[in-house]
Protein backbone atom coordinates (compact mmCIF):
# COMPACT_ATOMS: atom_id res chain seq x y z
CA UNK A 1 0.00 0.00 0.00
CA UNK A 2 1.66 3.22 -0.98
CA UNK A 3 1.43 5.79 2.03
CA UNK A 4 2.94 8.78 0.16
CA UNK A 5 -0.55 10.35 -0.88
CA UNK A 6 -1.97 10.54 2.82
CA UNK A 7 -0.76 13.94 3.70
CA UNK A 8 -0.12 15.21 7.18
CA UNK A 9 -3.14 18.02 6.19
CA UNK A 10 -5.55 15.37 5.40
CA UNK A 11 -5.12 13.55 9.00
CA UNK A 12 -5.06 16.89 10.80
CA UNK A 13 -8.53 17.72 8.93
CA UNK A 14 -9.89 14.21 9.97
CA UNK A 15 -8.22 14.34 13.66
CA UNK A 16 -9.94 17.94 14.26
CA UNK A 17 -13.38 16.64 12.94
CA UNK A 18 -13.41 13.89 15.26
CA UNK A 19 -11.98 16.08 18.29
CA UNK A 20 -14.61 18.94 17.29
CA UNK A 21 -17.48 16.66 17.17
CA UNK A 22 -16.24 14.90 20.56
CA UNK A 23 -16.33 18.41 22.32
CA UNK A 24 -19.93 18.95 20.98
CA UNK A 25 -21.20 15.85 21.73
CA UNK A 26 -19.69 15.80 25.18
CA UNK A 27 -21.06 19.51 25.75
CA UNK A 28 -24.92 18.52 24.89
CA UNK A 29 -24.71 15.32 27.40
CA UNK A 30 -23.36 17.88 29.89
CA UNK A 31 -25.90 20.38 29.75
CA UNK A 32 -28.78 17.89 29.46
CA UNK A 33 -27.08 16.17 32.74
CA UNK A 34 -27.87 19.72 34.09
CA UNK A 35 -30.92 20.15 32.96
CA UNK A 36 -31.87 16.51 34.14
CA UNK A 37 -30.51 17.18 37.82
CA UNK A 38 -32.19 20.92 38.09
CA UNK A 39 -35.86 19.26 37.34
CA UNK A 40 -34.79 16.16 40.07
CA UNK A 41 -33.85 19.07 42.22
CA UNK A 42 -36.97 21.07 41.44
CA UNK A 43 -38.87 17.80 41.79
CA UNK A 44 -37.27 16.94 45.17
CA UNK A 45 -37.83 20.48 46.66
CA UNK A 46 -41.61 20.50 45.98
CA UNK A 47 -42.11 17.14 47.98
CA UNK A 48 -39.90 18.80 50.83
CA UNK A 49 -42.67 21.61 50.95
CA UNK A 50 -45.74 19.44 50.13
CA UNK A 51 -44.81 16.84 52.68
CA UNK A 52 -42.35 18.00 55.07
CA UNK A 53 -39.82 15.76 54.59
CA UNK A 54 -37.03 15.23 56.68
CA UNK A 55 -33.16 15.11 54.63
CA UNK A 56 -33.00 11.41 55.59
CA UNK A 57 -35.67 10.34 53.05
CA UNK A 58 -33.47 11.22 50.21
CA UNK A 59 -31.58 7.91 50.99
CA UNK A 60 -34.59 6.19 50.75
CA UNK A 61 -35.39 7.73 47.39
CA UNK A 62 -31.80 6.50 46.11
CA UNK A 63 -32.43 2.67 47.42
CA UNK A 64 -35.69 2.76 45.50
CA UNK A 65 -34.20 4.27 42.14
CA UNK A 66 -31.46 1.36 42.46
CA UNK A 67 -34.46 -1.02 42.98
CA UNK A 68 -36.16 0.12 39.40
CA UNK A 69 -32.43 0.92 37.86
CA UNK A 70 -29.97 -1.52 39.08
CA UNK A 71 -26.56 -0.71 38.58
CA UNK A 72 -27.69 3.38 38.38
CA UNK A 73 -24.66 5.14 39.34
CA UNK A 74 -24.61 9.07 40.61
CA UNK A 75 -27.78 9.38 42.19
CA UNK A 76 -27.15 8.54 45.94
CA UNK A 77 -28.84 10.55 48.76
CA UNK A 78 -25.63 12.63 49.24
CA UNK A 79 -25.81 13.62 45.58
CA UNK A 80 -29.66 14.11 45.50
CA UNK A 81 -29.07 16.74 48.19
CA UNK A 82 -26.71 18.27 46.01
CA UNK A 83 -29.19 18.46 42.99
CA UNK A 84 -32.11 20.26 45.50
CA UNK A 85 -29.21 22.45 46.46
CA UNK A 86 -29.00 23.51 42.50
CA UNK A 87 -32.10 23.85 41.55
CA UNK A 88 -32.46 26.45 45.01
CA UNK A 89 -29.45 28.20 44.22
CA UNK A 90 -30.48 29.05 40.77
CA UNK A 91 -34.40 28.66 40.58
CA UNK A 92 -34.59 32.97 41.01
CA UNK A 93 -32.34 33.53 37.52
CA UNK A 94 -34.72 33.87 35.20
CA UNK A 95 -31.51 33.44 32.51
CA UNK A 96 -30.71 29.56 33.96
CA UNK A 97 -34.19 28.71 35.33
CA UNK A 98 -36.05 29.75 31.62
CA UNK A 99 -32.92 27.59 29.88
CA UNK A 100 -33.05 24.83 32.57
CA UNK A 101 -36.51 23.71 32.70
CA UNK A 102 -37.32 24.39 28.88
CA UNK A 103 -37.50 20.65 28.59
CA UNK A 104 -39.87 20.00 31.20
CA UNK A 105 -42.13 22.63 28.92
CA UNK A 106 -41.69 20.72 26.33
CA UNK A 107 -39.64 22.63 23.83
CA UNK A 108 -37.92 21.33 20.78
CA UNK A 109 -34.83 18.85 21.15
CA UNK A 110 -32.65 18.95 24.15
CA UNK A 111 -30.06 21.49 24.72
CA UNK A 112 -29.44 22.67 20.48
CA UNK A 113 -32.89 24.48 20.76
CA UNK A 114 -33.07 25.67 24.30
CA UNK A 115 -29.56 27.43 23.77
CA UNK A 116 -30.35 28.91 20.36
CA UNK A 117 -34.04 30.28 21.81
CA UNK A 118 -31.60 31.78 24.46
CA UNK A 119 -28.95 33.02 22.69
CA UNK A 120 -31.40 34.53 19.84
CA UNK A 121 -33.14 36.66 22.60
CA UNK A 122 -29.77 37.75 23.90
CA UNK A 123 -28.07 38.56 20.46
CA UNK A 124 -26.90 41.84 21.14
CA UNK A 125 -25.54 41.35 24.61
CA UNK A 126 -22.14 39.30 24.38
CA UNK A 127 -22.21 39.14 28.49
CA UNK A 128 -25.62 37.11 28.23
CA UNK A 129 -24.35 34.81 25.63
CA UNK A 130 -21.29 34.21 27.32
CA UNK A 131 -22.82 33.18 30.33
CA UNK A 132 -25.20 30.79 28.97
CA UNK A 133 -22.76 29.01 27.27
CA UNK A 134 -19.71 28.86 29.88
CA UNK A 135 -22.83 27.78 32.36
CA UNK A 136 -23.77 24.70 30.00
CA UNK A 137 -19.74 23.97 29.36
CA UNK A 138 -19.29 23.54 33.35
CA UNK A 139 -19.61 20.22 34.90
CA UNK A 140 -22.12 19.84 38.03
CA UNK A 141 -19.22 18.62 40.12
CA UNK A 142 -17.90 22.03 39.67
CA UNK A 143 -21.33 23.87 39.64
CA UNK A 144 -21.30 22.77 43.39
CA UNK A 145 -18.11 23.74 44.15
CA UNK A 146 -18.88 27.11 42.97
CA UNK A 147 -22.30 27.13 44.70
CA UNK A 148 -21.14 25.79 48.19
CA UNK A 149 -17.99 28.70 48.34
CA UNK A 150 -19.31 31.51 46.91
CA UNK A 151 -22.66 33.32 47.82
CA UNK A 152 -22.50 36.35 45.56
CA UNK A 153 -24.28 35.57 42.08
CA UNK A 154 -21.92 37.82 40.63
CA UNK A 155 -18.80 36.59 41.92
CA UNK A 156 -20.19 32.50 41.10
CA UNK A 157 -20.35 34.14 37.32
CA UNK A 158 -16.78 34.60 37.35
CA UNK A 159 -15.82 30.96 38.16
CA UNK A 160 -18.50 29.43 35.72
CA UNK A 161 -16.48 31.43 33.29
CA UNK A 162 -12.97 31.01 34.18
CA UNK A 163 -13.88 26.81 33.88
CA UNK A 164 -15.31 27.07 31.27
CA UNK A 165 -12.74 29.05 29.41
CA UNK A 166 -9.64 27.25 30.88
CA UNK A 167 -11.28 23.79 31.35
CA UNK A 168 -10.44 23.34 34.96
CA UNK A 169 -9.84 20.36 36.84
CA UNK A 170 -12.09 20.43 40.18
CA UNK A 171 -9.07 20.51 41.68
CA UNK A 172 -8.00 24.03 40.17
CA UNK A 173 -11.38 25.29 40.51
CA UNK A 174 -10.44 24.10 44.38
CA UNK A 175 -7.50 25.73 44.49
CA UNK A 176 -8.23 29.09 42.73
CA UNK A 177 -12.09 29.27 45.14
CA UNK A 178 -9.57 29.20 47.95
CA UNK A 179 -7.21 32.08 46.78
CA UNK A 180 -10.89 33.76 46.02
CA UNK A 181 -9.36 34.27 42.50
CA UNK A 182 -11.95 36.58 42.24
CA UNK A 183 -11.22 39.38 44.36
CA UNK A 184 -7.52 38.81 43.25
CA UNK A 185 -7.91 39.30 39.32
CA UNK A 186 -7.24 43.32 37.83
CA UNK A 187 -5.84 44.82 41.00
CA UNK A 188 -2.06 43.71 40.39
CA UNK A 189 -0.13 46.55 40.42
CA UNK A 190 1.46 47.00 37.18
CA UNK A 191 2.52 49.00 34.32
CA UNK A 192 1.74 46.80 31.66
CA UNK A 193 -0.59 49.22 29.51
CA UNK A 194 2.55 51.57 29.29
CA UNK A 195 5.12 48.72 27.95
CA UNK A 196 2.68 46.27 26.31
CA UNK A 197 -0.04 46.69 23.51
CA UNK A 198 -3.76 47.11 24.07
CA UNK A 199 -4.58 43.51 23.92
CA UNK A 200 -1.28 42.19 25.00
CA UNK A 201 -2.10 44.38 28.36
CA UNK A 202 -5.59 42.94 29.08
CA UNK A 203 -4.63 39.60 28.83
CA UNK A 204 -1.51 39.78 31.47
CA UNK A 205 -4.25 42.04 33.93
CA UNK A 206 -6.63 38.80 33.47
CA UNK A 207 -3.40 36.33 33.85
CA UNK A 208 -1.70 37.28 37.45
CA UNK A 209 -3.36 38.17 40.39
CA UNK A 210 -2.83 40.89 43.37
CA UNK A 211 -2.35 37.82 45.81
CA UNK A 212 -1.34 34.02 46.05
CA UNK A 213 -2.28 31.72 48.76
CA UNK A 214 0.89 29.94 48.97
CA UNK A 215 -0.50 27.86 51.78
CA UNK A 216 1.98 24.39 51.37
CA UNK A 217 4.85 26.54 52.84
CA UNK A 218 5.33 25.31 56.30
CA UNK A 219 6.04 28.22 59.03
CA UNK A 220 5.58 28.17 62.22
CA UNK A 221 3.89 31.93 62.52
CA UNK A 222 2.24 32.67 59.11
CA UNK A 223 2.99 36.34 60.23
CA UNK A 224 6.86 36.36 60.46
CA UNK A 225 9.17 37.15 57.63
CA UNK A 226 10.23 34.26 55.66
CA UNK A 227 13.94 33.53 54.61
CA UNK A 228 14.02 34.00 50.95
CA UNK A 229 15.88 30.96 50.15
CA UNK A 230 13.51 29.35 52.21
CA UNK A 231 10.54 30.49 50.34
CA UNK A 232 12.41 29.69 47.72
CA UNK A 233 12.79 25.96 48.21
CA UNK A 234 9.51 25.39 49.71
CA UNK A 235 8.18 26.27 45.84
CA UNK A 236 10.96 24.25 43.97
CA UNK A 237 9.83 21.36 46.52
CA UNK A 238 6.00 22.09 45.95
CA UNK A 239 5.85 23.28 42.47
CA UNK A 240 3.22 21.60 40.91
CA UNK A 241 0.90 23.13 43.79
CA UNK A 242 2.82 26.67 43.15
CA UNK A 243 1.86 25.99 39.55
CA UNK A 244 -2.01 25.85 40.61
CA UNK A 245 -1.97 28.74 42.42
CA UNK A 246 -0.30 30.70 39.58
CA UNK A 247 -3.42 29.28 37.47
CA UNK A 248 -3.47 28.26 33.88
CA UNK A 249 -0.85 28.36 30.92
CA UNK A 250 2.46 28.39 33.33
CA UNK A 251 5.54 26.13 32.62
CA UNK A 252 7.94 25.58 35.15
CA UNK A 253 11.70 26.72 33.41
CA UNK A 254 13.88 26.46 36.76
CA UNK A 255 15.17 28.24 39.72
CA UNK A 256 18.13 30.14 40.21
CA UNK A 257 18.06 31.17 36.28
CA UNK A 258 21.55 32.00 35.89
CA UNK A 259 22.38 35.09 33.11
CA UNK A 260 25.80 35.87 32.13
CA UNK A 261 26.23 39.85 31.52
CA UNK A 262 29.90 40.96 31.23
CA UNK A 263 31.56 38.07 32.55
CA UNK A 264 29.37 38.63 35.57
CA UNK A 265 26.42 35.81 36.73
CA UNK A 266 22.83 37.21 37.84
CA UNK A 267 20.59 34.86 39.21
CA UNK A 268 17.00 35.00 38.82
CA UNK A 269 14.85 33.08 41.56
CA UNK A 270 11.99 31.71 39.61
CA UNK A 271 11.35 31.71 35.15
CA UNK A 272 8.28 30.48 34.03
CA UNK A 273 7.02 30.45 30.43
CA UNK A 274 3.26 31.72 29.60
CA UNK A 275 2.21 29.46 26.87
CA UNK A 276 -1.44 31.85 26.38
CA UNK A 277 0.99 35.21 26.78
CA UNK A 278 3.77 33.74 25.13
CA UNK A 279 6.01 35.08 27.24
CA UNK A 280 8.96 34.40 29.90
CA UNK A 281 8.08 35.06 33.19
CA UNK A 282 10.36 36.03 35.91
CA UNK A 283 9.86 35.89 39.64
CA UNK A 284 11.63 37.59 42.42
CA UNK A 285 10.83 36.73 45.43
CA UNK A 286 11.11 39.11 48.85
CA UNK A 287 10.88 38.34 52.67
CA UNK A 288 9.31 41.52 53.28
CA UNK A 289 7.51 44.70 52.14
CA UNK A 290 7.97 45.82 48.61
CA UNK A 291 11.06 48.58 48.30
CA UNK A 292 11.43 50.74 45.15
CA UNK A 293 15.48 49.29 44.21
CA UNK A 294 13.33 45.87 43.66
CA UNK A 295 12.06 47.63 40.54
CA UNK A 296 15.38 48.16 38.62
CA UNK A 297 17.13 44.62 39.40
CA UNK A 298 13.99 42.89 37.81
CA UNK A 299 14.16 45.64 35.02
CA UNK A 300 17.51 45.07 34.53
CA UNK A 301 16.72 41.19 34.33
CA UNK A 302 13.77 41.48 31.84
CA UNK A 303 16.40 43.63 29.18
CA UNK A 304 18.69 40.50 29.75
CA UNK A 305 15.94 37.93 29.39
CA UNK A 306 15.02 39.54 25.46
CA UNK A 307 18.05 40.21 24.55
CA UNK A 308 19.65 36.93 25.57
CA UNK A 309 16.56 34.17 26.19
CA UNK A 310 13.44 35.50 24.73
CA UNK A 311 12.89 33.49 21.15
CA UNK A 312 12.12 36.07 17.96
CA UNK A 313 8.26 34.76 17.68
CA UNK A 314 7.29 35.30 21.69
CA UNK A 315 6.22 38.53 23.54
CA UNK A 316 7.90 40.74 25.69
CA UNK A 317 9.35 38.77 29.05
CA UNK A 318 7.25 39.98 32.41
CA UNK A 319 8.57 40.23 35.92
CA UNK A 320 6.55 39.82 39.04
CA UNK A 321 7.88 40.51 41.92
CA UNK A 322 6.02 38.56 44.83
CA UNK A 323 6.51 40.03 48.22
CA UNK A 324 4.95 40.04 51.69
CA UNK A 325 3.35 43.14 50.82
CA UNK A 326 3.37 46.30 49.32
CA UNK A 327 1.63 49.43 49.31
CA UNK A 328 0.54 50.75 45.68
CA UNK A 329 1.36 54.47 45.49
CA UNK A 330 4.88 53.56 46.07
CA UNK A 331 4.75 50.41 43.64
CA UNK A 332 3.12 53.20 41.18
CA UNK A 333 5.72 55.63 41.51
CA UNK A 334 8.99 53.01 41.20
CA UNK A 335 7.21 51.77 37.28
CA UNK A 336 6.69 55.46 35.99
CA UNK A 337 9.76 55.69 34.38
CA UNK A 338 10.55 52.07 33.43
CA UNK A 339 9.70 49.94 30.15
CA UNK A 340 9.55 46.56 31.06
CA UNK A 341 6.26 45.33 31.94
CA UNK A 342 6.03 44.23 35.49
CA UNK A 343 3.54 43.92 38.40
CA UNK A 344 3.77 43.26 42.25
CA UNK A 345 2.22 40.77 44.10
CA UNK A 346 2.10 39.71 47.67
CA UNK A 347 1.75 35.92 49.22
CA UNK A 348 0.61 35.07 52.48
CA UNK A 349 1.21 31.34 53.77
CA UNK A 350 -2.20 30.72 55.92
CA UNK A 351 -6.17 30.90 54.78
CA UNK A 352 -6.37 33.45 57.04
CA UNK A 353 -8.06 36.05 55.35
CA UNK A 354 -8.29 40.10 55.03
CA UNK A 355 -12.32 41.16 56.45
CA UNK A 356 -13.04 42.26 52.91
CA UNK A 357 -12.41 38.82 51.30
CA UNK A 358 -14.90 37.22 54.35
CA UNK A 359 -17.49 38.87 53.03
CA UNK A 360 -17.52 36.99 49.55
CA UNK A 361 -17.65 33.43 52.17
CA UNK A 362 -21.10 31.79 53.13
CA UNK A 363 -21.98 31.90 56.92
CA UNK A 364 -21.65 28.78 58.74
CA UNK A 365 -25.70 29.01 58.89
CA UNK A 366 -25.30 29.47 55.25
CA UNK A 367 -22.84 26.23 54.68
CA UNK A 368 -24.97 24.28 56.80
CA UNK A 369 -28.37 24.79 54.82
CA UNK A 370 -26.61 24.05 51.77
CA UNK A 371 -25.04 20.57 53.38
CA UNK A 372 -28.81 19.47 54.74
Amino acid sequence: MNNLNLSVDFIKHLKKQITTSRYFVAKIANAESLKLYFSIGMAIDEQFEKHQWGSKILDTVSERLQQELPGLRGFSGQNLRKMRVFFQEWRNSDLICSSLTSKLKNEQNLIGSTQTNVLERGEKDYKFKQNINAFFSTAFTHHYEIILKIKDKNHRWYYINKTAENFWSVRQLRVELKNQSHLQEQRLPNNFNQCLSPALSNKAMRTFKDQYLLDFINVEDPDDEIDEKILEHEIVQNIKKFLMSLGSGFSFIGNQYRLIVDEDEYFIDLLFFHRGLQSLVAFELKKGKFKPEYVGKMNFYLSALDDMVKQPHENPSIGIILCKGKEDKKVEYSFRDFNKPMGVSVFKTSEKLPERFKKALPTPEELKRLLD
